[in-house]
C-alpha cells in the first residue's frame, strides 16, 4: 500500500510538500515527492500504486516506459554524462568533441531526446559550415561527434535505437583546406643543416634543439604531443634493439607504444641524452608551440618552399608525413609501415603516404624486362628454309608439301587456276579460309573414299 507523509522538519509549515512512499514491482521500497496539497498527493498515490499493479500482471512492460522517460528527459543532462564517460582520451579530444556535440544541439534547438531528427541536422550543418567558411572534412567531424554521442546512448541502453543513424557523410576529397607533402630525404638533411646555421631561437628553440626534434620526428615518425613527452627513461639503448616507450598517457590511441630505434639515430641518441637528467622532458613545452613556424623559417632559410602545388610542408609533415612516406620508397610493405606508424587501418597509413610521378618512374624500372627472340627463318616467312613463295591457287604462304602434292599436275607444284581446272579443285581453293585446307585437300586425294553400297531399308 502507498502511504504519504511530511518530512519531519517540514510539519507545521503550511507549503511543505507531501512524500508518496510505496513498493514498486520488483518488491523495493520507493519515495517520490508529490504536491504542497494533501489530497493531490493523495491522488497521486493512488495512481503509482494501480502503475505497480499493472506492472506485476505484465500490462505495462518496465523497461518500455523506462525508455520513455528518456525519450522525455533533457539532453543536457546526458551530454555531461557522455562527457564523462570520456574521460579516458585527451583533454583536447574531449573539450572538441563535447563543443561539437553542443553546436549541434544548440543549432537545432534539440532539448529531449525525443526533438533529436536527422534532417535538423543536416539542414543545420550544411548552413552553420557555408557560413563559418568550413570544408566537407570538419561538416564529417561535426557528424561523426553528434553521431557517436547517440551511438553512446545506444550502447548505455538509454534508447533502444540511434535516430541518427546513417547520417551522411560528404566527400571531404574534393574540398582538401589543408594538403601537406611529405619532404625527401636530403630536404630533411638541409632543414636540420638549416637549424644547427641559423644561430637564432625560433620558438624558444635553439638551433641544435629544433635539428634534434626535427631528426626524432623523422626517425620515429612521432606526434608533437609525444615527443614533448619523452625524457631519458623513455629510451632503452642498452640492449640489442634499442626502443623507444611512448606511454599511453602520451600516444593517441591510449596505448603504450614500443618502437625500435634506427642505427643513425642511436649513436646520436648516445650523445644528447648526457646533457640530461633522468626525468626531466628533452623537449619542455613543445605540445604548446608554433611548431609550423620552426619548419616554415628553417626551409626558407635553405631555399625550400613552405607552401606548394603539392602541399604544405609543416611540421606534421616534414616529421609523420616525410616518416611513413620514406618507408615505403625504400621498400618496407605497407603493413610493415602500419604496424610503425601505429596505426589501427592501412587506409590510415595510405593517407600518409606521398608518392608522386617521380616515385611511380623509379617503381616502374624495377619491373623486370622481356626479351624477345625471332629467328631468320621466322622473318622470311618459312620456319624451314625461309620461303616466301605463296600457293597460286590459294594465296597462303608458306608452300608447304602438301600444297606441292595437289593432284592436278601431279608435278609437286600447283598450277594457277584457269579454265580447265576441275570444278571442285577450283571451288575449293577459291573457298580456302585456314593453312591446312591444301593439307585436307592431299589426303582426300591420297586417300579416295571408297564407293558403298546403299543399304537395304529393313522391313518390318
Amino acid at each position: 500500500m502507498a502511504s504519504i507523509y511530511k518530512k519531519k522538519r517540514d510539519k507545521g509549515k503550511k507549503n511543505a510538500s507531501w512524500y508518496v512512499n510505496y513498493t514498486d514491482h520488483l518488491g523495493k521500497r520507493r519515495t517520490v515527492k508529490g504536491f504542497t496539497d494533501r489530497r493531490a498527493t493523495e491522488q497521486m498515490a493512488a495512481k503509482v500504486e494501480h502503475d505497480v499493479m499493472l506492472r506485476k500482471r505484465g500490462l505495462i512492460d518496465p523497461e518500455k516506459e523506462r525508455r520513455l522517460q528518456v525519450q522525455a528527459s533533457s539532453l543536457e543532462k546526458h551530454i555531461q554524462d557522455f562527457e564523462k564517460s570520456l574521460s579516458d582520451n585527451t583533454p583536447k579530444h574531449v573539450k572538441l568533441t563535447i563543443s561539437r556535440i553542443r553546436c549541434v544541439v544548440d543549432g537545432c534547438k534539440f532539448e529531449t531526446v525525443a526533438d533529436l531528427e536527422p534532417d535538423a541536422v543536416v539542414v543545420f550543418l550544411r548552413d552553420y559550415c557555408k557560413s563559418k567558411n568550413l570544408g566537407r572534412k570538419t561538416y564529417n567531424h561535426y557528424v561523426q561527434a553528434i553521431d557517436s554521442f547517440c551511438n553512446w546512448m545506444l550502447l548505455t541502453k538509454r534508447i533502444g535505437s540511434n535516430p541518427l543513424l546513417g547520417l551522411e557523410r560528404l566527400n571531404a576529397e574534393v574540398d582538401v583546406r589543408k594538403k601537406r607533402r611529405a619532404l625527401t630525404a636530403d630536404e630533411i638533411a638541409l632543414l636540420v643543416e638549416s637549424a644547427r646555421q641559423s644561430g637564432i631561437e625560433i620558438q624558444c628553440y635553439d638551433g641544435e634543439t629544433r635539428a634534434r626534434i626535427y631528426l626524432l620526428a623523422y626517425f620515429t615518425g612521432l606526434r608533437r604531443q609525444e615527443l614533448a613527452s619523452l625524457s631519458r627513461e623513455n629510451f632503452n639503448l642498452d640492449t640489442d634493439q634499442p626502443t623507444l616507450k611512448v606511454e599511453a598517457a602520451c600516444s593517441k590511441h591510449r596505448r603504450e607504444d614500443v618502437l625500435p630505434l634506427h642505427p643513425d639515430l642511436v649513436n646520436m641518441l648516445r650523445e644528447w641524452l648526457q646533457e640530461y637528467d633522468e626525468n626531466d622532458p628533452l623537449f619542455p613545452h613543445l605540445a604548446k608551440r608554433r611548431t609550423w613556424k620552426m619548419v616554415k623559417l628553417d626551409l626558407e632559410r635553405v631555399g625550400i618552399p613552405y607552401n606548394t602545388a603539392e602541399g604544405v610542408a609543416d611540421f606534421h609533415a616534414a616529421g609523420r608525413h616525410t616518416y611513413i612516406t620514406e618507408l615505403l620508397r625504400n621498400g618496407v610493405s605497407l603493413v610493415e609501415a602500419r604496424e610503425l606508424a601505429r596505426h589501427s587501418d592501412v587506409r590510415m597509413t595510405m593517407k600518409y603516404t606521398h608518392i608522386g610521378l617521380g616515385d611511380q618512374a623509379e617503381a616502374l624500372k624495377k619491373l623486370k624486362g622481356v626479351t624477345v627472340e625471332q629467328s631468320e627463318a621466322g622473318d622470311s616467312g618459312d620456319p624451314q628454309n625461309g620461303s616466301t613463295e605463296k600457293c597460286p591457287r590459294s594465296g597462303h604462304a608458306p608452300v608447304d608439301s602438301a600444297c606441292q602434292n595437289v593432284a592436278t599436275g601431279g608435278n609437286g607444284k600447283c598450277s594457277p587456276l584457269n579454265d580447265e581446272t576441275p570444278a571442285a579443285d577450283r571451288g575449293y581453293h577459291q573457298n580456302s579460309s585456314s593453312d591446312n585446307s591444301c593439307q585436307k585437300w592431299r589426303r582426300r586425294e591420297l586417300n579416295p573414299r571408297p564407293d558403298i553400297a546403299p543399304r537395304k531399308l529393313l522391313r518390318v
